[in-house]
């Protein structure tokens, strides 16, 4: 005769106390929490006094069966209720609940793949295991050697033949009811939202496949993945600040990497066409919901190509990523439906603005465009203004998949003049959402140029630093007096990205473990 299912079970064994939270994400101590770790902790030495190891050494991995293999496996409406002995398994995971009746008890064991109900009774264990299992605390892991077991509701389980304590846990996990909403408790001890909320569980295995997915997307198409250094003697590629450290064997300060595109040119300068580099980049500069000091980019360079052709390739990636790694193309932002799948808007950032203002900042003087922001900064020069214009007015607006192209020269010294206007580069940003997804450019494999570049934009600084490039800048322009061929590129925020798939509100979400304030 099957047992009961847990859902009919009238007796309860007990469950332990809840992790609290508190205002500022600490893991709040209570009188309960203590004892609680007290009682865990001398039952660890029982065992220990026992002779049974609370971590025994371990080896499940070529016997092991994940949750949902063994649900998959079997449906449970073409089996007879009851044991089935010739379908045995060896299950590992996390105790996550428990219930008790009679001679019978009902353990629920998770692993990332799932969760399934574990029969186990006294007729088949015998008293002394039955307690022992019994005796497991919320949270324990375990493993399950069992036989499929259907419930007279049709639902599968395993009937326990044994069970083995794999690591005994001196903590309770949060309440499995609950869960833990706290958002500092979540970031700052990402551990227990794990523990917590499948929903957060469930969001990094979608960060994975994402990523992966990106990689495969890139090397189906003939890209190589290049590693680029991390500390480099000028970390450049982008206008942001760079953190600085010392290497005390060479005695010399370095930077940790705010951008990998320069390296990358150099690959191709080499010989190399294709190529890309996924790795953190770190810019010592604000946290906001779209910013982090530490992030994971990927940044590709397509030989024989210009801004146009970078503007399809990203279109092209999003839309079978997406479809690849969350099995759609259509999301959710800022309230509106969106579409991947669609050809992306293709617009200018000269048309947004005339479009928003009907101001033709090509034809406008710096002050003429400075009176359409709140407050202009005073040291701001035309092409600032423009920037500004667009970052703060317009980016925002946008929602729908666009690309902007051409943007003010200035603020881009690698990027190739525009062929019709040349206060402009070959500059483009793809927008959704309101935020900025991938910044691409034609890249300028003029050295002659390039080294003039660097020149005016070292003198745009506080401290006029002479006219010629740093020795790092000058480095690169040498490079490219060996010929570099016809190239554009993108770099893109894999954060930002995850962000938009998963319709998140904020980078601290995706991002495993991201940096947050210091306890007070």
């Amino acid at each position: 005769m099957p047992v009961q299912d847990q859902e009919e079970q009238d007796a309860r064994l007990p469950e332990e106390p809840a992790v609290l939270d508190s205002e500022d994400g600490a893991v709040a101590s209570s009188p309960d929490a203590s004892v609680e770790f007290d009682a865990r902790r001398a039952k660890l030495e029982r065992l220990r006094v026992e002779g049974i190891d609370p971590y025994p050494p371990v080896s499940l991995w070529s016997t092991r069966t994940r949750i949902a293999d063994v649900l998959a496996a079997h449906d449970a409406s073409a089996l007879d209720a009851g044991e089935h002995p010739e379908l045995r398994y060896e299950i590992a995971g996390r105790l996550i609940s428990r219930r008790g009746h009679g001679k019978t008890a009902f353990l629920d064991i998770r692993d990332l793949s799932g969760s399934i109900q574990a029969v186990v009774r006294v007729d088949a264990l015998g008293q002394e295991t039955y307690d022992r299992i019994l005796g497991l605390d919320i949270g324990d892991i375990v493993a399950i050697d069992g036989v499929v077991y259907v419930t007279q509701r049709g639902q599968l389980a395993l009937a326990v033949r044994e069970c083995t304590l794999l690591t005994k846990t001196l903590r309770p996990p949060p309440d499995k009811h609950h869960g833990l909403a706290d958002t500092g408790t979540r970031f700052r001890y990402r551990e227990l939202d794990l523990l917590a909320n499948e929903d957060t569980r469930e969001l990094f295995v979608t960060r994975h496949r994402i990523v992966f997915e990106i990689r495969k997307w890139l090397n189906e198409r003939n890209f190589i993945e290049v590693e680029t250094p991390a500390l480099q003697s000028l970390a450049g590629g982008a206008g942001s600040r760079p953190f600085t450290t010392h290497h005390n064997a060479l005695d010399r300060d370095l930077y940790l990497r705010i951008s990998v595109e320069l390296f990358l040119n150099r690959c191709i300068v080499g010989g190399m066409e294709n190529v890309y580099d996924m790795g953190k980049v770190f810019r010592n500069e604000g946290i906001s919901p779209k910013h982090s000091p530490e992030f994971t980019i990927i940044e590709f360079m397509c030989a024989y190509a210009d801004y146009n052709d970078v503007a399809t390739v990203t279109e092209e990636m999003f839309r079978d990523v997406a479809q690849a790694a969350v099995g759609r193309t259509t999301i959710k932002r800022n309230g509106e439906d969106i579409d991947l799948a669609k050809p992306w808007r293709r617009v200018t950032m000269r048309e947004l603005i005339l479009e928003r203002f009907g101001v033709d900042f090509m034809e406008s003087t710096r002050d003429q465009l400075a009176e359409i922001l709140d407050a202009p900064d005073p040291a701001a020069t035309w092409a600032d203004v423009v920037a500004d214009i667009y970052s703060e007015k317009i980016e925002s607006t946008i929602v729908q998949p666009t690309h902007v192209f051409d943007f003010p020269l200035e603020p881009f010294p690698i990027t190739k003049r525009h062929s019709v206007h040349p206060e402009l580069g070959e500059h483009f940003d793809a927008v959704i959402g309101g935020i900025e997804l991938v910044s691409g450019d034609t890249e300028l494999n003029d050295p002659v140029d390039e080294w003039q570049r660097f020149v005016d934009q070292r003198k745009r600084r506080a401290v006029d630093d002479g006219d010629v490039p740093h020795p790092n800048d000058e480095e690169y322009t040498r490079a490219l007096e060996y010929g570099y061929s016809p190239t554009a590129g993108g770099g893109m925020g894999v954060d930002r990205l995850v962000m938009i798939l998963t319709e998140r509100d904020t980078l601290r979400e995706v991002i495993p473990f991201p940096i947050v304030r210091d306890l007070k």
